[in-house]
């Protein structure tokens, strides 16, 4: 084998590897180090960021490193129950996007080939809407004027319950949260539900297994691929987001993606806003790393 030979192997490794590891440095691990070393900086008088070094003939200000921002964030709990809320608003989505999106799941995968494209394609058919005028469209639907007020203020009415603001709530914030997510859950159950051997409940159903039973033994068990994943395609974007409690939330549903958000555009205080984000990404690494030993435990317990 000549030298070209053998290095032809490489070199065609490195042209499928390459560009998805260009575009990983690029897009992430370069804006993660911008974001960390601009965490440690001060804030400029005027917003944005602080020279590192004192500019020629500056008398006094705040210049180089510090890690003022990570003081503040740990210096005061409101911060805390930010991270608390928000990490509740994001289980809250999934654990509902997971009940509501599996039977739909089920029902695709098990419904009849020709069927089944059209069913995935009403899925995904709000995508091609614009995201700003869907979460606009539930203001007019969650509205003190909608059908859907009057309605469950009527029926509140009829128990003496004082009628309820739908509109700029916790509530409005949850049900536009799982409108928008709901898809992601959706679209890896089914695609994980898809490939299951139909002969295996048949086998579960002919030792004496009811239909409960043969849900708990075979299908939720082989599904879980798919659980874990619709559960982090939901989980991770649901902490992040912030247009969805800025348009349909109130004053006191703000998340540590509105924080964020405020930090950089508002008060225009850039080392904490950073600050706040490297906290977000610890924290989702951390969760996404209990999530994955779980599942790898899970998993073993049914091998084994």
């Amino acid at each position: 084998m000549t030298k070209e030979e053998a290095n032809a192997p490489r070199a065609a490794r490195f042209l499928v590897s390459g560009p998805p590891l260009l575009f990983l440095v690029v897009f992430f691990v370069v804006p993660s180090l911008i974001m960390i070393l601009t965490s440690f900086r001060f804030p400029g008088e005027f917003g944005g960021l602080a020279p590192i070094t004192a500019p020629a003939g500056a008398v006094d200000g705040e210049y180089g490193l510090t890690a003022e921002a990570y003081q503040f964030f740990f210096s005061d709990i409101l911060y805390a129950e930010i991270f608390l809320k928000s990490f509740g608003v994001a289980s809250a989505t999934t654990l509902i996007c997971l009940v509501m999106a599996y039977p739909l799941a089920v029902l695709i995968a098990r419904s009849e080939k020709r069927f089944r494209n059209l069913m995935v394609l009403l899925v995904v058919l709000p995508f091609a809407s614009n995201f700003l005028i869907r979460i606009y469209a539930w203001m007019i639907i969650l509205g003190p004027e909608s059908g859907l007020s009057h309605f469950i203020n009527t029926i509140l009415g009829a128990f003496g319950i004082a009628p309820v603001t739908l509109l700029f709530s916790p509530f409005a914030v949850l049900i536009g949260m799982v409108y928008v997510h709901l898809p992601f859950m959706v679209l890896p159950l089914y695609t994980n539900l898809e490939k299951h051997d139909p002969s295996l409940l048949d086998a579960a159903q002919d030792l004496g297994a009811n239909g409960w039973q043969r849900f708990w033994r075979v299908t939720w068990p082989l599904s879980l691929p798919g659980v874990f994943s619709g559960s982090a395609l939901v989980f991770i974007p649901v902490l992040g987001m912030f247009a969805v409690p800025d348009i349909l939330g109130g004053t006191g549903d703000i998340l540590i993606g509105n924080l964020i958000k405020d930090q950089f555009l508002g008060t225009r205080d850039w080392p904490f806003g950073s600050a706040l984000s490297i906290m977000l990404t610890l924290a989702v690494l951390s969760v996404a790393g209990l999530a994955t030993w779980f599942a790898r435990s899970a998993t073993g317990q049914r091998a084994a």
